[in-house]
């Protein structure tokens, strides 16, 4: 039965990228995006893999993953984006009743932080490596370092690997609401929660360090963007710059929602509001 849901659900995934299934606000949404950026999808697919399955009498319920590709051709530049989707499938005696995407939810904590007293630190000095820094957020963009605590929310958490990985100092051990550390089974709030880890990017000057910027363009790939979907002051989500688009506007790869060469404005994600705050912040480093 696995194999013959696993069909229908890849069946109707690939009629909502060509544009068959009238319900499919996630390319829709996409398609507008590409439009004010001069871009369009010359080819797309998808697959789907189940995760959980769950059955009640003739009535069965499946959540599943699909994983979707987009050939996206912007003036004579072409890339690949990637992104994960999370849906739920109803079935009853086998057929498919109701097929929906679960709206991508992004957690927030905004736990007590402790302000540093930076003159009482001793400086550490480090050199950035962007490019090992990217080459992580590629390898593990769609997957998950058994080396580090998996989140359900795992944005922040990805994203501080990421930085870690191109050589980013780690400080603070212990005192979880200080610093940015992680040490086998604890960590900062700032490793993991992307409203403490906005806080500490916008306010540290020892160790790990990052200017705010204005312009998206001034960002370089490893940089970071902190997101504020609702516009309220409470950050729930964190991308790491992996490419530039044809107008040298970043593209990110992200957790959570997983994406890979994402456009950074999330215009297309379902957690997206008019009233979206956006944090652009530059890695500095001593070298």
């Amino acid at each position: 039965m696995i194999d013959q849901l696993q069909r229908l659900l890849e069946q109707r995934v690939n009629q909502c990228v060509d544009a068959k299934a009238n319900d499919c606000l996630k390319i829709e949404r996409k398609k507008s995006c590409l439009q004010s950026r001069n871009g369009e999808i010359v080819k797309a697919k998808a697959t789907g893999k189940i995760m959980e399955k769950t059955t009640d009498g003739d009535h069965t319920d499946i959540h599943y993953h699909v994983h979707f590709q987009y050939l996206i051709k912007q003036e004579k530049r072409f890339y690949i984006e990637e992104e994960v989707e999370r849906r739920k499938a109803k079935f009853y005696k086998g057929t498919l009743l109701t097929d929906e995407e679960l709206p991508e939810v992004y957690t927030i904590e905004v736990p007590e932080l402790k302000l540093d007293r930076h003159e009482d630190l001793e400086r550490i000095t480090y050199y950035y490596d962007r490019r090992k820094a990217v080459q992580y957020a590629e390898r593990w963009w769609n997957d998950y370092n058994p080396a580090y605590h998996k989140f359900t929310d795992d944005c922040t958490n990805y994203i501080s690997q990421c930085l870690r990985a191109g050589g980013a100092p780690m400080r603070g051990f212990s005192n979880r609401s200080s610093g940015w550390w992680y040490d086998g089974n604890s960590w900062s709030y700032s490793w993991s929660i992307a409203h403490s880890f906005r806080w500490y990017l916008g306010t540290s000057k020892v160790g790990l360090r990052a200017n705010e910027v204005q312009d998206p363009r001034e960002l370089q790939l490893g940089d970071i963007i902190c997101y504020d979907f609702e516009g309220d002051g409470r950050f729930n989500h964190s991308t790491i710059v992996t490419a530039k688009d044809a107008y040298g506007m970043p593209l990110v790869n992200a957790h959570t929602s997983n994406s890979r060469m994402r456009y950074w404005s999330y215009e297309d994600s379902s957690a997206y509001t008019e009233n979206i705050d956006y944090r652009f912040f530059k890695i500095v480093d001593d070298y």
